[in-house]
C-alpha cells in the first residue's frame, strides 16, 4: 500500500463563469519529487492552492499528509507562494527564524538551522545583510530557506525558479535534493522543463485547466517516437532503402532522418541487418521532456481538446 501525502480527485475551482481548474487529480507519494508542469495560466497555482487549503475547490476531494483539512497539517508543511514578500528591514537570519516560529519552531533553533542552511546555499555572507541590501534571487533563496527552517515533511513550491539567475537556479535544484534525501516530499511547479527532467521522480503535466498526463520523466518522454538518423554504406541509393526507411524520411548527411516506435526499433534492426546495405553511421536519439511537453499542451490546445470547454475559456 502507498503511503500518499497528497491525494486529489477530481478538483474544479470556477472564477466568476472562468473555470480556473477543471476535475485535476493529483496523487504524490511520500519521498518522491514530484513536478506540476504546465504553461502560464494553465491552473498550476489554483490546483495548489486548493491542495493546500488556501482557497476551497468547488467540487472534489483532497487530502493532505492524512488530513482532509489540509490547514490542520500546516504545521508540517513549507510553502514558498508565487507571490514572494519579505519585510525588508529584517535581516536574513531574523526573517528565516520568523517563518520558522510561524510554523512552531523557537527563535534560537530556526537562526541556527537558518545560518546552517544559508551556508549550504553559498549565502553565509549575506546571513546578516538586510533584505533590502539584497539582490532579488538572494531574497528569493532566503524566503526559500524560512519556508522549510522547520524541516517539514512536504514542501510546495510555486515557480520557485522564477527570477533567479542560473547559479541559484542550480543551489536551488541542489537544496530540492538535499531535503528530498533528509525525507521530505517536494512538490513545485514550473513552466521549465530543464529543471523538471533533472530532479523530479514523477510530474503531472496541466494544460487548458485539466491533467493531459501523470507519470515519470521518462514515461513522458516515452510519448514520442525515437528519432533515427541512418547513413547506408557508401553507393547505396535512396531506392535500394524503400522498405527500410519511410517515405517522410529526410535528408541529412549522407543518411537519412525520420521517427520510429519504440516497439518497432529492434524489428527495424534486424531489416537493417539482413539489407546488407551496411552502416556508415547510425543514432538512436529519445526526445526530451521538453518535446514532450509542447506534444501534449499542443495537443490539449487542438479543438477537438476543447470542446468539452466553455465558449468564453475556449477563446482564450
Amino acid at each position: 500500500m502507498t503511503d500518499n501525502v497528497i491525494e486529489a480527485t477530481g478538483l474544479v475551482k470556477y472564477f466568476g463563469g472562468f473555470r480556473a481548474v477543471n476535475g485535476v487529480d493529483i496523487s504524490v507519494e511520500r519521498g518522491l519529487v514530484y513536478g506540476i508542469l504546465g504553461p502560464n495560466g494553465a491552473g498550476k497555482t489554483t490546483t495548489i492552492r486548493m491542495l493546500l487549503g488556501i482557497i476551497e475547490p468547488d467540487s472534489g476531494a483532497r487530502t493532505l499528509l492524512g488530513s482532509s483539512n489540509p490547514r490542520d497539517v500546516s504545521d508540517r508543511v513549507g510553502y514558498l507562494p508565487e507571490e514572494r514578500g519579505l519585510y525588508p528591514g529584517m535581516k536574513a537570519s531574523e526573517a528565516i527564524a520568523f517563518m520558522g516560529a510561524l510554523r512552531g519552531l523557537d527563535w534560537r533553533t530556526g537562526r541556527d538551522r537558518g545560518a546552517v542552511l544559508m551556508a549550504a546555499a553559498g549565502l553565509e555572507r549575506v546571513v546578516d545583510e538586510k533584505i533590502r541590501k539584497m539582490s532579488k534571487g538572494m531574497a528569493q533563496m532566503v524566503q526559500l530557506i524560512g519556508s522549510i527552517v522547520h524541516q517539514p515533511e512536504l514542501i510546495v513550491l510555486d515557480e520557485p525558479f522564477s527570477g533567479l539567475d542560473p547559479v541559484n537556479q542550480e543551489r536551488l535544484e541542489g537544496l530540492i535534493m538535499t531535503e528530498r534525501e533528509r525525507g521530505a516530499t517536494i512538490v513545485f511547479s514550473t513552466h521549465v522543463m530543464s529543471h523538471a527532467e533533472r530532479v523530479c521522480d514523477r510530474l503531472a503535466i496541466i494544460a487548458n485547466a485539466e491533467r493531459r498526463f501523470e507519470g515519470t520523466v521518462a514515461e513522458a518522454r516515452g510519448t514520442l517516437p525515437l528519432r533515427l538518423r541512418y547513413a547506408p554504406s557508401p553507393g547505396v541509393g535512396r531506392a535500394e532503402l524503400d522498405g527500410l526507411i519511410p517515405d517522410a524520411a529526410t535528408p541529412s548527411g549522407d543518411g537519412w532522418s525520420f521517427t520510429i516506435p519504440d516497439a518497432d526499433v529492434a524489428p527495424w534492426l534486424s531489416r537493417l541487418v539482413a539489407s546488407g546495405h551496411g552502416v556508415a553511421g547510425l543514432s538512436i536519439e529519445r526526445p526530451g521532456l521538453h518535446d514532450a511537453f509542447v506534444r501534449i499542451v499542443g495537443a490539449a490546445d487542438a479543438p477537438e481538446a476543447k470542446a468539452d470547454l466553455p465558449n468564453k475559456e475556449a477563446a482564450q
